[in-house]
């Protein structure tokens, strides 16, 4: 799961006597997308330590204090954590004037090797993904497919020690794009929460770049708010519990307001007047007009669309050299995009899901 999702919920919080038993026991700790780096890649190798600073003595007051979480437990953790040039370079934005391509971010996703590998994921967990659907409403392609996306199905999870990626964005967050150290200093402080409720060591886990761990990438301070025990054995691991990412993704999405049984989106030829299109994209992938206002400023609905009774966004994926690609997204696409804030995201997790349930 991406970092720069923005994910509904509190987290949910350890009594502080259990989360410092749990740390004293183990001292220390494990949805866009930040695209992992594959194992084994140049950039997951480690830098300098980040060495003794301030703000981390002050950090590891503060968990003390809302967590009851030991002060040198946490100090000791962070003065293990590394800077990772690499970290600080892929968190950066593209170069600007980069243009956008739906059709060349589709052929990464909509492939005959990731259709297969969802596949057989699916069939292997029929059974979680059913009682999923069932208690959610959330279809089995869609958590397939996202986990497909995400993933590879745990083929490329990110080879970077979550400490040091977390720690380096919390502590030394690059400059050149707005500055987003205290989204990274909340999730390290969510990563010290988990590993005390799982009795985890924190230099122990691996996942993107960004902090984003196990087959759904999901960022700590999300697996303390979405992630579930499904199989029932007293742990959520979304590292080799099938169950667990199942039950975490499909209650991720129904947290983010996923409506069982509605489309996720339809068919639209676009306004002939352009600033009539401009107002209908004005909301970017927002749901905020009715078929009706559709209509009215000249776009034309398919069929289903026309009888859609809930507000809609007119979604625009851009074909670099080519004229762009339109869907109305209904408020399933946008829920899609709590998971990753990005309409290319939802559409290829919507167009492999397709392909899923075709090939099915």
């Amino acid at each position: 799961m991406a970092a720069a999702a923005d994910n509904p919920g509190m987290p949910t919080r350890p009594a502080a006597a259990l989360a410092a038993l749990c740390f004293l026991a183990c001292i220390a700790l494990p949805a866009a997308s930040a695209p992992p780096a594959p194992r084994g890649h140049p950039l997951a190798k480690s830098g300098p330590l980040l060495g003794h600073r301030a703000e981390m003595s002050r950090f590891a007051d503060e968990l003390a204090e809302r967590h009851g979480l030991p002060r040198d437990g946490v100090l000791k953790a962070l003065r293990q954590a590394r800077r990772v040039q690499a970290v600080r370079k892929l968190i950066m934005p593209p170069v600007a004037g980069t243009a956008k391509n739906w059709a060349a971010y589709r052929a990464r996703f909509i492939e005959p090797q990731r259709i297969a590998a969802g596949l057989a994921f699916w069939r292997a967990h029929e059974h979680w993904l059913a009682q999923a659907e069932q208690r959610w409403g959330v279809p089995p392609e869609i958590v397939v497919a996202i986990v497909g996306v995400e993933t590879f199905y745990g083929r490329v999870m990110g080879d970077f020690r979550t400490l040091d990626a977390l720690a380096t964005l919390a502590f030394d967050f690059p400059p050149g794009r707005k500055d987003r150290s205290a989204f990274f200093r909340n999730e390290l402080e969510e990563f010290f929460v988990l590993c005390a409720r799982e009795g985890t060591e924190p230099q122990t886990v691996k996942g993107s770049y960004a902090g984003a761990i196990g087959l759904p990438q999901f960022m700590p301070g999300s697996i303390n708010r979405f992630a579930l025990d499904m199989d029932g054995d007293g742990h959520i691991d979304l590292q080799t519990s099938a169950a667990d990412v199942v039950g975490s993704v499909a209650h991720f999405l129904a947290q983010a307001g996923w409506q069982r049984g509605l489309p996720t989106h339809f068919e639209v030829a676009l306004p002939v007047e352009t600033h009539e299109r401009a107002a209908l994209l004005a909301p970017d992938i927002l749901p905020s007009f009715s078929a009706a206002q559709f209509a009215e400023r000249g776009a034309v609905l398919d069929a289903a669309g026309q009888a859609h009774t809930a507000a809609l966004a007119l979604v625009e994926l851009q074909n670099g050299d080519r004229a762009p690609s339109y869907v109305a997204g209904t408020q399933n696409f946008y829920v899609i995009t709590r998971y990753n804030w990005s309409s290319y995201y939802a559409m290829a997790v919507i167009e492999l899901a397709q392909a899923l349930r075709r090939q099915r």
